[in-house]
C-alpha cells in the first residue's frame, strides 16, 4: 500500500471530532474582545528594544541567535576546565545532543572546581547541606538510604583498590631488595 493511500484512509473527518474548530468563531473566543488577532501579524518586533546590558564578562551565545539578549547573568562567567568545555559546546547547535551533554559535563566539573576553590580558601564546604539532606530525610528516606548504600559501596571498593595496590607495590619492593 502506498503512503498516499494509507494517508487517505487515515484522514479524520472534523465533524466526527468533538470540539474541532472551537476557536474558529471569534464570538466563541474568550480573548477576542481584548485581543484582536488580526493585528498580531506585524512580522517581528513592534516595541523598542531595551538598552543592552554592558558586557563586563565573557558571555556565551548560541549559534541560533544572531544577537545577544538585552539582559544576561554575570555571576559565574565561564572559567577553568568547565569554561573551556562550555565554550566548545556553544560552537555547536542547540539541536545537537553533544551541545547539551557537554554543558551537563561542564556543570559537574564546575561543582568539583568550586569544591577545590573552597578548600584552597580554607573553607570546608557543607556538602550534605548543599545537597539538600534535610529535604531528603523528610521526603525521600528510601532514596537517601539507597544513595548512602551506593556511596558506601563505592568508597569501600575504592579503598580496597588503593590498599591492594599499596600492598602489591610493597611486595614488589621487598622482593627486589632480597634478590
Amino acid at each position: 500500500m502506498s503512503p498516499e493511500t494509507l494517508a487517505a484512509q487515515q484522514r479524520i473527518d472534523p465533524a466526527d471530532v468533538v470540539g474541532w474548530g472551537v476557536d474558529a468563531d471569534p464570538a466563541n473566543n474568550p480573548t477576542y474582545p481584548m485581543r484582536d488577532i488580526s493585528q498580531d501579524s506585524k512580522g517581528g518586533l513592534n516595541w523598542p528594544r531595551p538598552a543592552l546590558q554592558p558586557e563586563t564578562v565573557e558571555v556565551l551565545r548560541s549559534t541560533e541567535h544572531n544577537r545577544r539578549t538585552a539582559v544576561f547573568g554575570t555571576s559565574t562567567p565561564p572559567s577553568g576546565l568547565s569554561g573551556a568545555i562550555r565554550r566548545q559546546a556553544f560552537k555547536s547547535s542547540e539541536g545537537k545532543w553533544s551541545h547539551w551533554l557537554m554543558l551537563m559535563a561542564a556543570d559537574r566539573i564546575n561543582v568539583v572546581e568550586g569544591l577545590g576553590e573552597d578548600l584552597m580558601r580554607g573553607r570546608v564546604p557543607n556538602i550534605p547541606g548543599e545537597m539538600g539532606i534535610r529535604s531528603e530525610i523528610a521526603h525521600n528516606m528510601p532514596g537517601l538510604i539507597r544513595k548512602v548504600a551506593v556511596a558506601g559501596a563505592l568508597m569501600t571498593l575504592a579503598y580496597g583498590l588503593v590498599r591492594s595496590r599499596q600492598s602489591a607495590s610493597r611486595r614488589s619492593s621487598v622482593s627486589r631488595r632480597h634478590r
